[in-house]
């Protein structure tokens, strides 16, 4: 057990490391207490502090409204500075206070509250890992809500089986971050799992986050389906679009719209068989196709597939507009060997291996439960050595 004067030296280096990353890549010749939002870095807190300024300053002017387009892009900007200063403020508050209770144990030790205080230190690295993590999300639509896309492959019903539990993985990362989940589309398996699903997940950076899971997911294990208990592999689809705002503009015409509606499937009662609630919507030009049926008004139902339809218009945009980036659609390769993104081993051994970063990580049912951010700081990491966005 660490003596008072050894854990007050550990602390005091954990908090001077601490305080040289939050001021961000300085060299780190004063004393913790300096970390402060005017140190800049590579977070560049300052220069988003100044520009929040003059952002404001624009915002009280009594003709800001008259270029609603203008202002609109002044308000998208603004939010978008202040989930940044927001989080470091947190943090700096957060060091800060623990700084002063660090020198105040020098002069009047308390083993009690040491301990708070070295749990205080262990969290503060956790939140500090996290903002860094953050700080590689600097994608135009990085912030946004993000629309996932589940797709079910090659392997019949165990690919669909498999396509359900990658919505459950999905919805476990997503509940385990305090975000929200709400199923905008659902098609069942024929006798088990899911043909597709598009879930919406709302919270701070869903689609910076989740864009990295993007690609082909390979399933091997032996089939709880097949009577001989033989090893199969299978395959689902996963795209991710960020959801669109209605400040975007994204113009749809009627006349480029099918609008079709049909008897919804799966559990819901009498009631979903009975009458024609679900609604697709296919935009004629592109060829983008949506559905909902989640609903039991085909009002709410054609309503959800559009803004389903507006997103992907709007991603489709994005692709256009930025050349350099590849387009979603190319990326929609075949699902079924030789295209895996990632690979899910259970048996013979368990193993979850990233083909583009090479990351492996044995813990199957961990991965499974929600647990891939190791995968996608990877795979962010990897980008942002590449010069990508």
């Amino acid at each position: 057990m660490l003596s008072f004067s050894e854990s007050a030296d550990r602390r005091k280096s954990r908090n001077y490391n601490q305080s040289c990353l939050i001021t961000n890549g300085r060299e780190c010749s004063s004393a913790p207490r300096n970390a402060s939002r005017n140190s800049g870095g590579i977070f560049d807190i300052a220069g988003k502090q100044e520009r929040l300024t003059a952002l404001d300053v624009r915002t009280s002017e009594p003709a800001f409204w008259d270029d609603r387009d203008a202002a609109q892009d002044v308000v998208k900007e603004t939010k978008s500075l202040k989930t940044w200063l927001d989080p470091f403020d947190a943090l700096d508050a957060r060091l800060t206070t623990a700084v002063e209770l660090d020198e105040m144990l020098r002069e009047s030790p308390d083993p009690e509250m040491l301990a708070d205080l070295d749990s205080e230190l262990d969290a503060f690295d956790e939140a500090i890992s996290a903002f860094e993590l953050r700080s590689l999300l600097r994608g135009e639509d990085d912030f946004r809500d993000a629309q996932v896309e589940i797709a079910a492959g090659a392997g019949g019903t165990e690919a669909q089986d498999w396509a359900e539990m990658l919505m459950r993985m999905y919805t476990r990362w997503a509940e385990r971050r305090g975000f929200s989940v709400a199923i905008l589309d659902r098609s069942e398996g024929e006798e088990a799992g899911i043909k597709g699903a598009v879930l919406e997940i709302s919270g701070d950076h869903a689609y910076g986050f989740l864009k990295p899971e993007a690609g082909v997911h390979r399933l091997v294990r032996i089939s709880p389906f097949d009577s001989n208990a033989r090893r199969h592999t299978s395959f689902a689809s996963i795209f991710v679009y960020p959801v669109v705002n209605e400040e975007i503009n994204i113009e749809i015409k009627e006349d480029d719209l099918r609008i079709d509606v049909y008897r919804a499937s799966g559990a819901g009662g009498q009631h979903v068989n009975k009458t024609s609630s679900a609604v697709r919507i296919t935009h004629m030009p592109t060829g983008l196709v949506t559905a909902s049926q989640q609903e039991r008004s085909q009002y709410k139902n054609k309503a959800t597939a559009m803004k389903m339809l507006k997103n992907k218009l709007y991603q489709a945009e994005v692709a256009r507009r930025e050349a350099e980036k590849a387009k979603v659609d190319a990326s929609k390769t075949s699902v079924s060997f030789g295209n895996q993104t990632r690979s899910y081993v259970f048996q013979p051994y368990t193993m979850v291996n990233d083909h583009r970063t090479e990351l492996k990580i044995p813990d199957v049912q961990k991965v499974m439960d929600g647990g891939i951010d190791p995968f996608i700081e990877a795979y962010l990491k990897m980008q942002a050595e590449q010069g990508q966005k």
